[in-house]
């Protein structure tokens, strides 16, 4: 971009705005299940080394969603657009299907923490993945699939109240808990050594691991938290300044990092780490109940059911637009992101939710429900946002017009950075997540030649797409050889 380009737009958006919609787009479900989850993985001592290691990785990751957004503007799509721009069609293909296959698993885990939040007022909902509870969900889900479908694609999520629901009760819980924080169970078992944890429901004396595999299983949680962090790159167009759009980036990151690593490491020291690793979903309000007594779940509950109501309708239209731009740039089938009459791509919505469905229903016979789901969906995200660190790093290398050094060192200096730490996501998430994710592309690239058969092209691969796809290919075969010999 120029440095002649305009840097004020009249009538938008300043910084404390900017910086509220930033806070908002991160901020979903995932920091109410955050105790519980983090106590199974790592100890106190792991765990700060870990947010740490999140929060640098995580800043660079965003700084550079905002340092392409700035540069490529005419580029769409976020983590598709970017994939396509830097390295093909083909990669963009998959990064785009990986985006598209986390948003709906997210989905499928907003439902069923919603549900075991209501389960705090109704019993009979208790878990999320009770038969009542998936009915009602399946519900909810359709009730937003045929909203979707009349063009509701407006429904102002991003609004006061639910900013509302999803900040207040955290601060409420952090400023109350810190009265009833005991340092000695922070400081009890420091580094995590032969904890017994619950573990599928029942107790077993496990040993944590080493440092480095405590931080390393706590990686993927660490994603889910922060998926929407790309969410702040779409916001420099309606910057009033667009040089507050890099500090609403900066400061928006930076709150959230303190709420999360406040509302985790004052979890463990309100409750022993055994005990509040089978605290079940969402665990921020059993762990608020057991410092206040019942009304605390209850008013943790009310405004998680609140701010995941809203989400969820974000993330249903984000799961169709995700689609939707690789249609209209011949990528999958057009038909795919054909839209009807009020702007909807209606085949893409239907894909998503009969998805959604299909795992809704698995989770029926799933132990461990919303873990094994945020799990899942943070580790099909690794490899798209890996693939937007890579681009950073790419076109900071490039060429540039306007000589601008300092800038072109900074964003040199963000890729390598995001890019490490993309890879060592990757590894930390586990072989396994990652031969899955391989092994879905592979399985959804009949789509991508579809399209090129239809758009009348020779079906090419460049020598990287080719490398690529030998990449899938092998990682396949891992995944397949996993499953006969009963390893998944």
């Amino acid at each position: 971009m120029s440095d002649h380009a305009p840097t004020r737009h009249v009538g938008g958006l300043a910084l404390p705005a900017l910086t509220a919609l930033v806070v908002g787009s991160m901020i979903g479900g995932g920091i109410f299940g955050l105790p519980s989850q983090m106590a199974r993985s790592a100890a106190p001592g792991p765990l700060l080394i870990g947010w740490c290691i999140t929060g640098i990785g995580m800043l660079t990751l965003a700084l550079s969603f905002q340092s392409l957004a700035m540069r490529f503007p005419s580029l769409d799509g976020g983590v598709y657009g970017y994939a396509r721009a830097g390295f093909g069609n083909y990669v963009g293909f998959c990064s785009a299907m990986g985006y598209w296959i986390g948003v709906w698993l997210g989905n499928v885990g907003f439902l069923v923490l919603l549900m075991s939040s209501v389960g705090t007022f109704v019993p009979a909902f208790e878990g999320g993945n009770t038969p009542l509870a998936i009915v009602v969900a399946s519900i909810l889900l359709w009730v937003v699939h045929f909203l979707v479908l009349r063009g509701v694609e407006q429904a102002a999520i991003v609004n006061v109240i639910v900013t509302i629901a999803k900040v207040v009760p955290l601060i409420v819980f952090i400023v109350v808990t810190v009265f009833s924080f005991k340092i000695g169970l922070l400081s009890e078992n420091f580094w995590g050594q032969g904890l017994p944890v619950y573990l599928d429901g029942e107790t077993e004396t496990v040993t944590l691991g080493s440092t480095a595999s405590q931080i390393a299983g706590m990686m993927l949680i660490t994603v889910w938290v922060f998926s929407g962090v790309e969410g702040a790159s779409i916001f420099s167009r309606r910057a009033r300044h667009r040089r507050d759009v890099g500090r609403a980036t900066v400061i928006g990151f930076l709150f959230v990092l303190v709420l999360l690593i406040a509302v985790n490491l004052l979890s463990y020291g309100v409750m022993h780490q055994t005990e509040l690793s089978g605290v079940p979903d969402p665990s921020l309000a059993g762990v608020f109940a057991a410092v206040v007594g019942p009304w605390g779940a209850k008013f943790i509950s009310a405004g998680l059911v609140i701010s995941l109501s809203g989400v969820l309708l974000s993330w249903v239209l984000l799961s169709t637009e995700i689609l939707r731009m690789p249609a209209v740039e011949g990528i999958i089938p057009e038909r795919i992101g054909r839209l009807n009459a009020h702007g909807t791509p209606t085949i893409a919505l239907w894909a998503s939710n009969l998805c959604v469905q299909g795992m809704l229903a698995f989770t029926l016979i799933s132990e461990g429900t919303y873990e094994f789901l945020i799990l899942l969906a943070s580790a099909t995200f690794l490899i798209p946002y890996t693939f937007v660190a890579l681009f950073q790093l790419k076109s900071s290398l490039a060429p540039s017009e306007d000589g601008g050094q300092v800038r072109r060192r900074r964003d040199t200096l963000l890729g390598v950075v995001a890019t490490i730490y993309g890879f060592w996501l990757i590894y930390a998430g586990g072989l396994t997540y990652l031969y899955g994710s391989l092994t879905a592309y592979l399985v959804l690239t009949p789509l991508y030649l579809a399209a090129q058969r239809q758009a009348g092209k020779k079906i090419r691969f460049t020598a990287l797409e080719w490398g690529w796809l030998v990449i899938l290919v092998a990682g396949a075969a891992r995944f397949i050889s996993l499953l006969v010999t009963g390893q998944v």
